[in-house]
């Protein structure tokens, strides 16, 4: 199925295949659309590994260009670094099985899904208070009643009864 999230990803054997283009770390910034800092973070986690120059910099191939744009992409769409390192062993792996990429993806499009139940929540229940806010000079405010209630209405598993705070609850308890 390719590298356990704890294992790092390994160059190929052949150094010459990497050697087919050497950019510096500025210019695979560049054309990767990762930024340099971004990069050398990679290199520190083992998801590139370029080559070092005699004066020891980075001299990146057109093979670690292509990596980091993928992992550019799977970041975009909000892969964890675990399932990067995944998704680029698998990447690397001819005989792999679409079907383990697609476990890593549908299970991240769950957790997406999860967050947007919760968003859609929280933006009912601001919308409800922004609605029957009159928005006048009067002092009375639906939108302050509730945030200043929000800390008294418990259920009994000590769980917020407002929706807002319950999802935030479940935000915070998940990350």
């Amino acid at each position: 199925m390719g590298l356990h999230p704890t294992q790092e990803w390994e160059p190929p054997a052949d150094p010459a295949r990497f050697k087919v283009l050497a950019m510096n770390i500025g210019d695979v910034a560049e054309r990767s659309g990762v930024p340099a800092k971004t990069i050398r973070y990679y290199e520190d986690i083992g998801l590139v590994r370029p080559l070092r120059s005699g004066n020891g910099y980075r001299d990146f191939a057109i093979e670690d260009l292509h990596k980091l744009a993928f992992l550019g992409r799977a970041r975009s769409l909000g892969f964890s670094i675990d399932e990067c390192r995944t998704l680029l062993s698998l990447y690397d792996d001819r005989e792999r099985s679409s079907s383990d990429v697609k476990a890593i993806a549908q299970k991240h499009l769950a957790r997406i899904d999860r967050k947007i139940s919760e968003l859609q929540a929280l933006s009912a229940t601001l919308h409800d208070l922004v609605v029957r806010c009159h928005g006048d000079n009067r002092p009375d405010c639906p939108i302050m009643d509730d945030l200043a209630r929000a800390g008294t209405a418990l259920s009994a598993s000590g769980r917020s009864t407002n929706r807002a705070c319950a999802a935030l609850e479940i935000r915070s308890t998940e990350g």
